[in-house]
């Protein structure tokens, strides 16, 4: 009696065969992805622990979206080609047909890999990072994921926008390393400005004292001084340091504490109104106006 095994078995050794390699294919796929994803979140954790800057935390956060897209594609990649070699298709004309097709498609795709050019450099050079409030093609918003082709943002309505790399010409970042919130402060023409520079220095020192938001606060409040003269008012410019995206956070209260603290001492914050003369001299005093009533 001859010796068999699964192999001499025409079709259905055939099967069981390939279909236990194919099996094996998958669930070692299945493992690196596995894998991949637990390396990734072990590295993201040990950095964040060991570096206790949001900044850090940031750009490992936005290199490992990176790396957790290319490791699917190469790991999906090369399960597929090694499944279709298990299934006995010759992978050398398919890998022939797709350079060829992946030339001609090249000329036709050229945005695509512009996309993914710009998009490689703007990881690599740090230029934005998930988290970050940027403004970028006149949308902006907080940056929720970066990948080598696209960089999709949401605004402060909840919108979300996919902005292709290759159309991202300049980057307005607002939250790099720290954070600025400048303050236009009108008051009327009457006030004595050097008053008003002191209540706005007292109101800066109080709230770098409120436990709530001193620790938000990177420097002290900062008087740049009398910046310009408009129609109603006298605008003095001042500025504040914050942690990063704790601007807005900090100057509302503060915009707050300005109002509730102007209203006590009598400050006055102009609106738009118009003086009118009637051509009197400047040590004359101008005529009454008289205002007539016609019925009709």
């Amino acid at each position: 009696m001859k010796g068999w095994s699964i192999e001499s078995l025409p079709l259905p050794g055939w099967l069981i065969t390939h279909s236990l390699r194919i099996g094996l294919i998958l669930l070692l796929a299945g493992a690196g992805l596995w894998l991949l994803s637990f390396l990734i979140h072990r590295l993201s954790k040990r950095m964040a622990a060991r570096e206790e800057v949001i900044e850090t935390t940031k750009r490992m956060h936005t290199i490992s979206q990176v790396i957790r897209s290319i490791g699917v594609v190469t790991i999906v990649a090369v399960t597929i080609m090694l499944v279709l070699s298990e299934l006995g298709i010759d992978m050398k004309p398919l890998l022939a047909a797709a350079g060829i097709g992946g030339l001609a498609i090249g000329f036709g795709a050229q945005s695509l890999v512009k996309d993914v050019i710009s998009g490689f450099f703007l990881i690599l050079e740090n230029q934005v990072r998930v988290g970050d409030v940027v403004q970028i093609s006149g949308v902006g918003g907080v940056v929720e994921s970066i990948t080598l082709r696209i960089l999709t943002l949401r605004d402060l309505a909840g919108n979300v926008h996919i902005i292709p790399h290759g159309q991202i010409s300049q980057v307005q970042n607002m939250t790099r390393d720290y954070s600025r919130y400048v303050f236009d402060v009108g008051v009327s023409y009457r006030e004595d400005v050097d008053r008003v520079m002191e209540v706005l220095r007292q109101l800066g020192a109080e709230l770098e004292q409120d436990p709530d938001f001193g620790p938000d606060i990177l420097e002290p409040f900062e008087i740049l001084g009398l910046d310009r003269f408009e129609d109603s008012a006298v605008i003095i410019r001042a500025r504040i340091k914050t942690q990063p995206i704790q601007q807005w956070r900090v100057a509302r209260e503060m915009n707050r504490r300005i109002k509730k603290r102007f209203d006590e001492l009598g400050i006055e914050i102009p609106f738009p109104h118009r003086t009118l003369y009637w051509g009197e001299p400047k040590t004359g005093e101008a005529p009454p106006l008289r205002v007539v009533k016609r019925d009709g």
